[in-house]
């Protein structure tokens, strides 16, 4: 598999601008520590997978808030779940 460069990131995101490539990249980082999958396949560390998605262009400054969060998503759900619960008793 080739090598993932910071210059190949941040010709895919198209502003050259380090700090943009940094916090998108820690943002999707606390994504997959939350337990969204990877959307490249490799077999390397969590940073260098992060690089990857963001070189192959899955990941992008306009669409990173968009990508499903899937541990916020069960535990908004289990909220909501134990609401209705709580409704129900009080009927």
């Amino acid at each position: 598999m080739a090598r993932i460069t910071v210059e190949d990131c941040l010709t895919q995101m198209g502003d050259g601008n380090r700090f943009n490539l940094v916090h998108l990249t820690v943002e999707r980082i606390k994504q997959h520590r939350h337990g969204e999958p990877f959307l490249v396949q490799g077999d390397n560390k969590e940073i260098v997978m992060t690089l990857r998605e963001i070189s192959a262009g899955r990941v992008t400054v306009e669409n990173v808030k968009g990508l499903p969060d899937h541990a916020g998503m069960e535990e908004s759900a289990a909220q909501q779940e134990g609401a209705v619960e709580r409704q129900e008793c009080v009927a």
